[in-house]
């Protein structure tokens, strides 16, 4: 069973139709699956002293991962949104409670994203 945490649905007016998940067995390190059309990517959160260090990506088996492009958007989308996937991850896989899916339907803020690329390889 996998569960859609999120639906990202527009960034900088284009509607690229990335949804974020993760499955309902799934094991460290904290990690999302994203899916564009029939192209998925896992990207591993990497955090180090409370603070993500790190977006590595790897290869889902079976499938094609997604473009370079997409790879960049989804990596710019995991770094704003990393607290929230944090929690997500916590709320389900530690203390057992549901998630609910929600919609972003907004611009990540550029100002925002420079600051939190300050630590991040």
């Amino acid at each position: 069973m996998w569960l859609g945490i999120i639906m990202f649905e527009e960034f900088n007016a284009f509607n690229l139709g990335l949804i974020f998940y993760f499955y309902s067995n799934e094991h460290d390190p904290i990690h999302v699956h994203v899916k564009k059309g029939d192209k998925e990517t896992i990207f591993d959160l990497i955090i180090f002293n409370d603070v993500l260090t790190e977006i590595k990506i790897r290869k889902r088996r079976g499938k094609e991962m997604l473009l370079a492009n997409d790879e960049r958007i989804t990596k710019d989308f995991i770094l704003f949104y990393a607290d929230d996937i944090v929690k997500k991850w916590m709320k389900y896989f530690i203390l057992k409670s549901a998630v609910k899916r929600i919609r972003i339907k907004k611009k990540i803020d550029k100002e925002i994203l420079k600051l939190k690329k300050i630590n991040i390889k």
